[in-house]
């Protein structure tokens, strides 16, 4: 396994829209292993292909707390069938390293996938299950949680991004 390298705004990798996975194979099997050794080390909770510069329909997730058994979830060509409720959480993203906001999404998710052996599966997720699902899916579609915030916030934090990276 391999740790990647995990792509920063404003990279544009991250505003491509990921291409569907036609075969779940080897490769496909090893990307996961990899972008899943990636999260682990960052740390985070979440990733999806297009923060490691794959623009394949691949995401990552585990929101197990330290010191439990692993609860990775490895999904493949994931879709949103239904969102229900409203929750607004406190987000952060790995691409958008150090800054945090509100976001309001689903409270409850129903999506459907491809496992790592290549079959179909539904999830229904709440809490904090389905806001990182629909935001790793958002990912896929070149959507960063910046881009859910109202535009005062998203204008704050392009000046205070601009900043920071003249400062280094």
């Amino acid at each position: 396994m391999a740790i990647l390298k995990i792509k920063t705004y404003p990279d544009s990798v991250l505003r491509g829209h990921a291409r569907p996975v036609d075969e779940v194979n080897r490769d496909i099997r090893k990307l996961i292993d990899n972008m899943a050794e990636t999260m682990y080390d960052a740390p985070g909770i979440g990733l999806a292909a297009n923060q490691v510069g794959e623009l394949k329909r691949v995401i990552v997730i585990d929101i197990q707390k330290e010191g439990e058994s692993t609860g990775l979830i490895a999904l493949i060509n994931p879709e949103i069938l239904e969102l229900r409720g409203n929750i607004s959480t406190e987000e952060g993203c790995l691409s958008v390293p150090d800054f945090y906001s509100e976001v309001k999404r689903a409270e409850e998710v129903r999506v459907r996938a491809l496992n790592p052996d290549g079959k179909e599966i539904e999830i229904d997720a709440k809490g904090l299950l389905a806001v990182v699902l629909q935001h790793e899916i958002d990912h896929l579609n070149g959507k960063l949680f910046i881009d859910r915030l109202n535009p005062i916030k998203r204008e704050i934090f392009k000046r205070n991004w601009k900043k920071k990276k003249k400062k280094g």
